[in-house]
């Protein structure tokens, strides 16, 4: 099971709009536990374990939580939480339902309970990567920056774990709401290279290179997004209008701003753009 990731910069102005359209998609992503009949890590974190290999414990109790995932992705959470709730009866030291648990109370805002349940699954997990991950961005939720970074490093530490590029994102996420644009800029770099198609983090870098005046940077962010029909929005076309008006591109910004008025009429970014509010 992989977490659930947010933004915020301290010294510009997207603040926490980095994950607009592709929010609901990309928290589904990565928060998806690995329950589809995928191998699972064993609790010493050393060996791997096969749904096939497991005890009858663990099987029914997997099943369990396999139900309460399909209610987490509908979005009913009480439901959920009532299935997680049978399969620790069942098998009590499963960390994957400790995981989800933690999930769920995330996105219930209840942070104290969500801690609670990493902490327990941290506990008989050992390092476990998945929820070591998870722990970071609640941490990053609550202002937590410092302990949010470690506990995004012990996961990224972790040789076998297979999120890295999520993981990456989220700590370069954390790092911007931290106000920290150089390490996140690192840390996005290392995103990108694991995972140049994710929306996300080419928006977030083009951001932060626009911030620190890296023009040619930026746009070559900005573009590979902007030139994709299925990820373009109103905010990526205004931030290339931007980047473009900063280079001296007058024809580039304002073919950009068309398509700002072809595709989003009623956009606050088309009406920063017709006020040529392009150093706001």
């Amino acid at each position: 099971m992989s977490g659930l990731e947010l933004h915020l910069p301290a010294h510009a102005r997207f603040a926490h709009r980095a994950l607009w359209p592709w929010m609901t998609l990309l928290l589904l992503a990565l928060a998806v536990p690995c329950l589809q009949g995928c191998a699972q890590r064993a609790t010493s974190g050393e060996d791997i374990v096969t749904a096939s290999d497991e005890p009858e414990q663990r099987s029914r109790a997997r099943l369990r939580l396999q139900l309460a995932l399909g209610y987490f992705e509908r979005g009913q959470d009480a439901v959920a939480l009532d299935e997680i709730k049978q399969a620790l009866a069942i098998d009590p030291a499963f960390v994957d339902a400790y995981n989800l648990r933690g999930l769920i109370y995330m996105r219930l805002d209840q942070p104290r309970l969500a801690q609670e349940s990493f902490r327990r699954a941290l506990s008989l997990g050992g390092d476990n990567p998945d929820v070591l991950h998870n722990q970071g961005w609640l941490q990053c939720q609550q202002g937590d920056f410092a302990q949010a970074a470690l506990s995004f490093e012990r996961a990224l530490a972790q040789p076998a774990y297979g999120q890295r590029a999520k993981t990456w994102l989220s700590l370069g996420l954390c790092q911007i709401r931290a106000g920290q644009p150089g390490a996140a800029e690192h840390s996005l770099l290392k995103a990108y290279a694991l995972d140049a198609e994710n929306p996300v983090v080419g928006y977030n870098l083009a951001q932060l290179l626009y911030a620190r005046d890296a023009m040619p940077e930026a746009r070559l962010y900005i573009q590979r997004i902007n030139n994709n029909g299925s990820l373009v929005n109103a905010e990526t076309l205004w931030l290339g209008a931007k980047i473009e008006h900063r280079l001296g591109n007058a024809q580039a910004r304002d073919r950009l701003g068309s398509q700002l008025r072809v595709r989003y009429p009623g956009s606050k970014e088309l009406d920063s753009y017709d006020r040529r509010a392009f150093d706001e």
